[in-house]
């Protein structure tokens, strides 16, 4: 039999997770009665818990040796947490009663307004417990890292960058983490975070770079390096002769 190659199974395996939850979604009865819908105290419980784990992690991070500052920057992040979630509420409302469907688009404009005297009490309250430091590690946390993944991918991609384009993409990618850190959900900071991608696109094409030719590239170096890794773990896994 064939060698299946790691990449091939990583499809496979993640299609099939897909699969498995189909039943769920596709009007199942027997999955609809045996699993009832989690009651508003359940879902209270587990978002309690999720914003609980991501500040904890965040306070361990920052390293406090202050015990009382600790226990105030974790009170001030769950609370913003817990602040988001009411706006969330109040601009889903708001779009129910105008027949709007709720989503990014639609829900960009009320997030700005909303959303920025939130942001700028949130990090003065902030910054009077931590160095700027460990306010850009905050920030990074509540964003997933995205400004230091989407940073290195581009320096992968465009491997001519100059340092002043760097400059240009770092930064650009910062004020894409201002707004992300008030997005409701991890895909809506994803939608912000390519707004703002898509911005760095145009300028690099602007500068001379083929974008597409860079991204084509660099696709076919990682399938390029994907086979070589299963070819090497192919021949390992020969029996010896």
């Amino acid at each position: 039999m064939k060698k299946t190659s790691l990449s091939i199974i990583a499809v496979a395996a993640a299609i099939m997770c897909f699969i498995g939850s189909a039943p769920a979604q596709t009007g199942s009865s027997m999955t609809q009665d045996s699993v009832p819908p989690a009651s508003p105290q359940e879902v209270e419980a587990m978002y309690t818990t999720a914003i609980e784990s991501r500040t904890a992690e965040i306070v361990v991070l920052l390293k406090l040796s202050d015990p009382e500052k600790a226990t105030r920057v974790h009170d001030l992040i769950i609370a913003q947490y817990r602040t988001l979630k009411a706006r969330d509420a109040a601009i889903d409302a708001l779009l129910k009663l105008q027949g709007k469907e709720i989503n990014y688009e639609n829900r960009a404009a009320l997030l700005e307004s909303q959303s920025k005297p939130l942001h700028d009490q949130f990090l003065v309250k902030l910054s009077a417990d931590l160095t700027p430091e460990q306010l850009e590690l905050v920030k990074d946390k509540m964003t997933y890292n995205k400004v230091r993944v989407t940073y290195d991918a581009y320096c992968s991609i465009v491997t001519d960058l100059t340092d002043a384009e760097k400059a240009r993409i770092l930064a650009t990618l910062k004020l894409a983490r201002e707004e992300a850190m008030d997005g409701g959900s991890a895909k809506e900071k994803s939608a912000i975070f390519q707004k703002y991608k898509d911005q760095i696109n145009g300028y690099l094409t602007a500068g001379g770079h083929d974008m597409a030719k860079a991204y084509k590239d660099y696709e076919a170096k990682q399938q390029a390096a994907v086979k070589s890794q299963d070819e090497s773990a192919a021949k390992t896994a020969q029996p010896a002769k």
